[in-house]
C-alpha cells in the first residue's frame, strides 16, 4: 500500500524459509525512497524506537526494544538472534522497526505473548533482525533463497506443553506423515539423544544430515514408545509438489 492508500501490484522475487524474510518488487515506479538499513546489533533493553506499517504515517507507533533472544517456530524454524519490542503492535507484518536515527533495523514477523519472559510474560512483538538480511541479500536477489546448507525437513508442527515436545500436525504427503507420525504423538528423542525442547530438537535433527538422510525420532504413542526413521526432504522441493497438484 502507497502513502496515497492505493494498492501496488507487485512481484514475489524471493522467500528464504531458513531467515524468514522474503523480497517484492512493484510492477510499476512507485516514487518511493527506500529507508537506509541501520544496524541491529547492539541495541539496549528499554531503548527507545518506532514502528511503522503500511498505511502511511498515521501507523507510526512509539514502542521499547525489549530484548534479543534465540527464537523457535513450530515449523521447524530457529532464529538466533530474534529482536523482541512491547507493548504489541497489531499490524505487524512486514511492519519496519526504525531506530532513534531513522534507520531500519527489523522487520515485523509475529504478535507473541511473552516479548518480555519473566514471573510475568508481556505480549508484544517479534523482528526479523536487519543484519540477518544483510548477509543473505546477494543470495535472495540472485538465487531467491540464501545459498547456505540445506537442513533436513521433516514436515511435524510441535509445541512445547510441560516440559513435553507435543506434535500438532503434520505436513499432508510430507515426511514425517509417511513414516507414521500423527498428531497426539510426543517426540522423546532424535539420533538417541533425548529433546529437551523445540529449539533442541531442530538443532539435534539438523546434525544428522541433509534432505535425503534418515532421521531417527523417538515418538511416545500412547504408552508405546517407537523407534522411527524418517527420510528427511527438502522443504522448498515440497512445497513445489503441493503448487503443482
Amino acid at each position: 500500500m502507497l502513502p496515497s492508500g492505493e494498492l501496488a501490484p507487485v512481484k514475489v522475487l524471493a522467500y528464504d524459509y531458513e531467515t524468514g524474510f522474503g523480497l517484492l518488487r512493484t510492477a510499476a515506479d512507485v516514487n518511493i525512497r527506500p529507508m537506509e538499513l541501520g544496524s541491529s546489533t547492539g541495541l539496549t533493553p528499554g531503548e527507545r524506537i518506532v514502528i511503522a506499517s503500511y498505511g502511511g504515517s498515521r501507523t507510526a507507533r512509539p514502542a521499547m526494544f525489549a530484548g534479543e533472544r534465540e527464537f523457535a517456530g513450530y515449523w521447524e524454524y530457529l532464529l538466533e538472534d530474534a529482536l523482541f519490542t512491547v507493548p504489541l503492535y497489531p499490524r505487524f507484518g512486514g511492519a519496519a522497526l526504525i531506530a532513534a536515527d531513522g534507520k531500519l533495523i527489523g522487520i515485523g514477523s509475529l504478535a507473541i505473548g511473552d516479548a518480555i519472559d519473566g514471573e510475568q510474560t508481556v505480549p508484544g512483538n517479534m523482528f526479523l533482525p536487519i543484519d540477518l538480511l544483510k548477509s543473505v541479500l546477494g543470495d535472495l536477489l540472485s538465487e531467491g533463497r540464501s545459498s547456505g546448507p540445506r537442513k533436513p525437513w521433516l514436515g511435524i508442527y510441535t509445541e512445547e506443553v510441560e516440559g513435553r515436545l507435543l506434535v500438532q500436525r503434520v505436513a499432508d504427503d510430507g515426511p514425517a506423515m509417511m513414516a507414521g507420525i500423527k498428531p497426539g504423538d510426543i517426540i522423546a528423542a532424535t539420533g538417541g539423544k533425548p529433546v529437551v525442547s523445540m529449539a533442541d530438537f531442530y538443532r539435534k535433527v539438523w546434525a544428522q544430515g541433509e534432505p535425503g538422510d534418515v532421521i531417527s525420532i523417538t515418538v511416545i504413542k500412547g504408552a508405546d514408545v517407537h523407534e522411527l526413521a524418517i527420510r528427511a526432504a527438502d522443504r522448498y522441493q515440497w512445497l513445489n509438489l503441493q503448487h503443482s497438484h
